[in-house]
Formats: C-alpha cells, structure tokens, sequence
C-alpha cells in the first residue's frame, strides 16, 4: 500500500516553499509520496500532515483535517509557534521522524459551536484553540446574557467574550487576561473582553458543561462569532450562542515526550534565572543556583545576635 504524507505550508511565509521541497526529498528517499491538496473522502488516504508554518497554519491544517485523526507535526516558520513544536532547521529530522512513524500523538480537545437565531436558523462551526463572539459594531457595545449548563449568570456590556479550550489558552484568550491552561486540562475558559461589569473574571468550567451567551435584542451592536480567528458565523441581536465541548480532537504528532512547562518557558522567553530547584546547593543564606563546590561556613560578625537555627 502506498504511503502518503501531506504538507501544508504558508505561502506567504519566507523560506516556506525550500522547507517543503526539503520535506519532500526526505520522504521520497523514503519511498513515501506527497501531497499538497487533501479532501476528506475524496483525495487517497494520508497517515499524517507535516505542516510548515505559524500557529495558523496549524490551524488551517487541522481544519482541513478535521474528523479524519490525521497527526499533525508542525514546523514552526513563524513568531511564537505554540502549536508546533520543531523549528525550522528541524524541517528534515521532522521528516524523517515521519517517515519512520517515530512520534508521540498528544489528543487536544476542541469545541462545538452552535448559534441559534431568532428566525429559528441554526448554523454550527467547531474550533481548536478558541471561539469569540465580537462585536459586528466597533463603535458600539455588544450586550450579552451568559449562562453555565442552561443557568443564568451575569449579563453586561463588552467588547466580546472568548470562549476557549486548554490548547487555546495561550492564544486570544491569554491576551484577554485569562489563565493559562495546561494541555492536558480537560475544561473549557470563558473570558470577556473589556465588560462593563463587576463580575467579570475568567470562567474555567468542566468538559460536560455548555456556555450559552445571549445577544440581547437590545444590544448596540449585532455580533459576529469568529472560529479560531479564521471562520465566522454571523450573530445577530437575539441569537443564542451554545458552545462545548466538541465531538472530535485534534492529533499533534510529538517528537519529544518535554513537558509543557518547558514549552511554556522557551516560547515566552521567561526568566527561570531565579529557579531554587535540583541544580541548586545549600549555602547559608538559602540556595544558590549552577553551584558545584560545597558552601564554606559562615564566620559572624563579632557581636551579632544569633540567627534562627542558633
């Protein structure tokens, strides 16, 4: 049976058309065949997608994959790139870790979106990282009722509300000013945007609730639900907004088993300078950092009390 691999890639991103022509020698050597156009049910069957880009790459692949199970392994070639884990001059070891099946694949929740209308239309969409009911009006403010599981809430003015799940915690969502959410978090994050309201803080409720979110007739502006910053669904005064959990996940294929938290780290560039952890030794005013030699005792100051230990 032949084998075949599809690349995804950013066009307007520099260096993206070498990076997919090295990816592709990589697996041909393999005998493994490329592909840069995939239809579910339609095109020949693919075991996984190499994807060659920013984090929105990663969500254009996972939206043209979307139901299949397709790993995903990206390539960052962009800014901060949480979604993908190599970079670019991992482009061919990415590749031929491919070609080997040498990866792990870490299942990331996503989220089910329904919008109900006055007119009793329904339409639906599904997102990865987050979903965000903005204002359709720039110059006006958007009112909303929520709810949690069908109970009512909080109502208020804002700029919108984003909706997300763990994986798109450090997306729109954090800039809000939500937390963020480790991957393996099975919950879902509401945060408004700028709402005229005493209770309006970050909301983390469990994977079986539904946040529903009411434009109110009376609203100053219609509304607009934007799908992982990509798709959009119009919602206008007097829609209901139900989202959940979604009924599929998204596979990333994973070349190390590093935990999130040192992801976290390197794509924020945090200082870790401070860290009293393993590398740290004893001296007597607390711990110091890269330390090899055993700390030399501490000779007081004639006539100085005492400290603590005695």
């Amino acid at each position: 049976m032949t084998r075949r691999v599809l690349i995804v890639s950013n066009p307007h991103r520099p260096g993206t058309r070498d990076a997919g022509d090295e990816a592709a020698r990589v697996l041909a050597a393999a005998g493994i065949e490329t592909c840069t156009v995939y239809t579910p049910g339609v095109s020949a069957p693919i075991e996984a997608a190499i994807v060659l880009g920013g984090d929105g790459t990663m969500l254009h692949a996972a939206q043209v994959t979307h139901g299949t199970g397709i790993p995903l392994l990206g390539v960052n070639l962009g800014r901060v790139g949480f979604l993908a884990e190599l970079e670019r001059e991992d482009v061919a070891v990415a590749a031929q870790r491919l070609a080997d099946g040498d990866y792990l694949v870490e299942e990331r929740g996503t989220l089910q979106v329904t919008v109900t209308r006055d007119d009793g239309s329904v339409e639906r969409g599904w997102a990865l990282n987050e979903a965000t009911l903005e204002r359709a009006n720039r110059l006006r403010t958007l009112e909303v009722a929520l709810a949690v599981d069908g109970l009512p809430l909080s109502s208020f003015g804002c700029d919108g509300l984003v909706v997300s799940t763990a994986t798109g915690s450090t997306a729109h969502a954090f800039s809000a000013g939500g937390p963020v959410m480790w991957p393996d978090v099975d919950a879902l994050l509401c945060v408004p945007l700028a709402a005229h309201a005493l209770f309006a803080r970050p909301l983390v409720v469990g994977p079986r609730s539904v946040f529903q979110i009411e434009v109110e007739a009376s609203s100053s502006s219609a509304g607009q639900m934007v799908l992982d910053g990509a798709r959009s669904i119009d919602t206008g005064r007097g829609c209901l907004v139900e989202i959940g959990r979604g009924e599929h996940t998204v596979r990333l294929a994973r070349t190390s088993d590093a935990p999130f938290t040192e992801r976290l780290v390197k794509k924020f560039s945090l200082p870790t300078d401070g860290w009293r952890g393993e590398r740290a030794r004893t001296t007597p005013i607390g711990r110091e950092i890269h330390g090899d030699a055993e700390p030399s005792p501490r000779t007081p100051e004639p006539g100085a009390a005492p400290d603590e230990d005695g």
